[in-house]
């Protein structure tokens, strides 16, 4: 394994000390460390892997550096548009060193969302004529320190992004020091457990990404539930509120409910102004805050310190509130039901989940059938 202070220190001896991305479970022992050693504005936690991108582009023009975008290979896609429409060296020609976690490797069991684009991660990247290497948990530290020195090399040279793709288990432990913690009890699961006792079991949940999906699905086996009105976006992450907007526009006889997460809500905040202008009074938009990348690590988004309710209303959405206690999101949970939508409503929760937490028994395939059968219904 690659001992994580040593692949640091190799990047400063590269003159590389500048860090932004969006985290991903395969580099979170990476992430880790940086967010103990980085000052925070040289580790910026980016809203998407696109703008991550642009950081990146704009610490090159200011000062001739190259800087490190860490991702998982899900956000490539997300980085595509600025990687070949401003990076490129067609473009303006500005080097970078793309860390990217490979989800989904071949041959490796790994969750469904995550195939796909591990079949195609490496195609991609020799697609874009990005040149990369393959770290994993067999190489040496001196063989680490080889190739981000070709790396270095080869970005100062041709002044074009490089990439490290990364498998799993490839970095050795490192345990967060400056961890986060929060003031609020609630967990996102019991946040979760109260919404579905409350609303009206013809109503449709759409949920996003990581472990809300996850929670969704264990609590509607604990209380025997059938899965069937609920989407689970266990891919896709910031999109969830646009599926729930593209069912609510056309099945405005059931009532539609998006659980978003803050991570996912500001990956794609520009949704908000989409559904507040459509006045759908369908449509009750959820987000569970807890500050934090929870799925892939815990690290830190920036939830806590946006004021999402004014974002929202400024948005168009009709009504907004915000609660923090179990006691307070009954009586919300159960007033929502009855007003005009599009409503917004922000539970603010604890960080982390169940270690005995499961997945999905259902695959996507399955998901979507129910679904359809029961929007039919």
């Amino acid at each position: 394994m690659i001992d994580v202070k040593d692949f640091y220190d190799e990047l400063l001896n590269n003159d590389i000390d500048f860090f932004t991305g969006v985290p991903d479970s395969l580099l979170k022992y990476f992430c880790a460390y940086i967010k103990d050693n980085v000052i925070s504005e040289k580790n910026i936690v980016s809203a998407n892997e696109g703008n991550a991108i642009g950081l990146a582009c704009g610490y090159y023009l200011a000062t001739k550096k190259i800087g490190l975008v860490y991702m998982q290979n899900s956000g490539i896609g997300n980085a595509l548009n600025p990687i070949v429409s401003l990076a490129d060296k067609l473009v303006y020609s500005i080097p970078m060193l793309l860390l990217i976690g490979w989800r989904g490797e071949p041959n490796v069991k790994d969750e469904p969302q995550h195939k796909k684009q591990g079949l195609i991660t490496t195609q991609t990247l020799e697609i874009l004529n990005i040149k990369y290497d393959i770290l994993d948990e067999t190489m040496s530290s001196d063989e680490m320190k080889s190739r981000i020195e070709k790396a270095c090399i080869y970005m100062k040279e041709n002044s074009e992004p490089y990439a490290l793709v990364v498998k799993n288990n490839t970095f050795s432990e490192y345990k967060l020091k400056n961890n986060t913690i929060s003031n609020f009890n609630m967990t996102r699961e019991k946040a979760i457990e109260i919404l579905i006792s409350k609303i009206d079991k013809s109503s449709v949940v759409v949920s996003t990404t990581g472990m809300t999906s996850r929670e969704l699905f264990e609590l509607r086996e604990k209380h025997g539930h059938n899965h069937s009105k609920d989407f689970l976006t266990v891919g896709s992450m910031g999109h969830a509120s646009q599926i729930a907007l593209g069912i609510a526009l056309s099945k405005k006889e059931k009532e539609i409910y998006c659980i978003d997460g803050d991570g996912a809500l500001l990956m794609h905040l520009g949704g908000l102004a989409i559904i507040g202008n459509q006045k759908l009074r369908n449509f009750r938009h959820i987000l569970i805050n807890n500050g934090a990348h929870d799925s892939v690590g815990g690290q830190d988004t920036v939830g806590f310190e946006v004021d999402t309710l004014a974002i929202a209303k400024a948005c168009g959405y009709k009504k907004c509130y915000s609660c923090s206690s179990e006691a307070d999101l009954l009586n919300l949970a159960e007033e929502i039901v009855d007003i005009e939508g599009p409503i917004f409503l922000e539970i603010k929760v604890k960080k982390g989940a169940r270690k005995d937490l499961g997945r999905p028994t259902t695959t996507p395939i399955e998901n979507k059938e129910m679904f359809m059968k029961f929007l039919e219904s």
